[in-house]
């Protein structure tokens, strides 16, 4: 017996209903804490999240696990921060281990412009409420020891920013904790149901075509991550979202003592260590918009040369397997949330390369949009028709972009 071995968990299957109040297409982290929210926030239970495969198979199931808030723009930083919190409690709410650990982010700095770049993001982030400082190349290395200042001789680190609150949690307990705490609340959940169609009365959404039969809806949420284009495709929505490949992998274990998580913007890389020692990796979203859950050697090839740059030991390190999930991005690199002009039918997409940290944030807010009707504070900056009113919510705050 270990930690890992997992505890038997209260999922409760139900047949489908023929009509919900609202159903959520996509059972990843999005669409599942949405349902979670509306039972147990909002005492909305007729629910259903279809799911074309088994939960938490799509994006959910692909990330990286890193949650932070030490994005660019105020209206992120709050929404980001707002969600690291709600992380924190989450393991106590739900009443799932979800391995959460609070170890904060080193983002390096090799160049004078990105040391400008890193001075500002902390004077942002301590404004709005994200807890960031700037350390020194030896305080850096202090924090994580087995950094190496030179580069390799070729990036020297010349200072980083230091987000203290920054912290990982188990991708799939994430998932499990929501899908259990919904279905305890009377919410169905339905695998292995893909979304064919979406039923119309005149311009309004009432439900969706699965391949199991209808199923009629007061509200349709799309949540489905890269795949967007497509189910809002069937209710004539047109999205800025591109879908982008995303790759990462894992090496064999490596003695625990590997503190915080290290990110570059310059070289487009992090890395960060799994409760099982594993050493966890990942750079920018591939150029090439794709829907292929192919993994390259090339990816692997070019992101082994920059970590190995700052962190040598990982050349004695095997790596162990590879994935790839698909990133629906925004052409503002922001998430888009809320109504999109046909009545019925909501959106919760853009998440690009951070959807995981804002898990709680986003199915809190989307889950009280959708029992108010009113949009709130939070989620207001991120709504569709920002486009529209040349709004844009310019962010490439993250290693995954450029």
């Amino acid at each position: 017996m270990n930690e890992f071995v997992e505890t038997i968990l209260a999922l409760q299957w139900h047949p489908p209903k023929p009509s919900y109040d609202v159903v959520i297409i996509g059972a990843g982290g999005h669409g599942l804490a949405t349902a979670y929210y509306l039972a147990t926030r909002h005492g909305i239970t007729n629910v259903a999240v279809l799911e074309a495969s088994y939960i938490g198979s799509g994006n959910s199931g692909r990330n990286t696990t890193i949650i932070r808030a030490n994005y660019g723009i105020p209206e992120s930083i709050r929404f980001y921060q707002h969600s690291l919190e709600l992380y924190r409690s989450l393991e106590d709410e739900t009443g799932c281990w979800i391995m959460h650990s609070t170890k904060g982010l080193l983002w390096l700095a090799h160049t004078e412009s990105a040391m400008r770049a890193e001075r500002a993001r902390c004077l942002l982030n301590v404004a709005c409420g994200a807890e960031t400082v700037m350390v020194t190349p030896e305080e850096a290395r202090t924090i994580c020891p087995q950094l190496d200042l030179s580069g390799g001789g070729r990036y020297p680190v010349l200072g980083a920013s230091y987000h203290v609150g920054a912290a990982t949690a188990r991708h799939d307990r994430v998932v499990w904790a929501y899908a259990q705490g919904a279905m305890r609340k009377g919410v169905d959940v339905l695998q292995h149901t893909p979304v064919t169609g979406l039923l119309r009365d005149g311009e309004r959404v009432t439900g969706v075509q699965t391949a199991n039969g209808p199923i009629s809806a007061g509200l349709v949420l799309s949540a489905v991550g890269g795949n967007v284009s497509t189910i809002a495709a069937m209710a004539d929505v047109r999205l800025p979202i591109r879908t982008h490949p995303l790759q990462a992998f894992v090496t064999n274990a490596y003695a625990q003592g590997f503190g915080p998580i290290i990110s570059d913007t310059e070289l487009f890389c992090y890395v960060s260590q799994t409760a099982r020692g594993q050493m966890l990796m990942g750079a920018e979203f591939d150029p090439q918009p794709s829907y292929s859950l192919g993994s390259s050697f090339n990816f692997l090839q070019s992101c082994s040369a920059k970590v190995t740059h700052l962190l040598p030991f990982l050349r004695d390190l095997r790596i162990l397997r590879q994935w790839t999930g698909i990133c629906d991005i925004s052409t503002d690199f922001s998430p888009i949330m809320g109504e999109t002009g046909v009545p019925g039918f909501l959106v919760t997409t853009g998440w690009g390369t951070w959807g995981f940290k804002a898990i709680p944030a986003g199915g809190e807010q989307m889950a009280e949009l959708i029992a108010t009707g009113r949009t709130p504070v939070l989620l207001e900056p991120f709504q569709l028709d920002r486009f529209a009113r040349d709004l844009p919510m310019a962010d490439q705050g993250s290693t995954g972009t450029r």
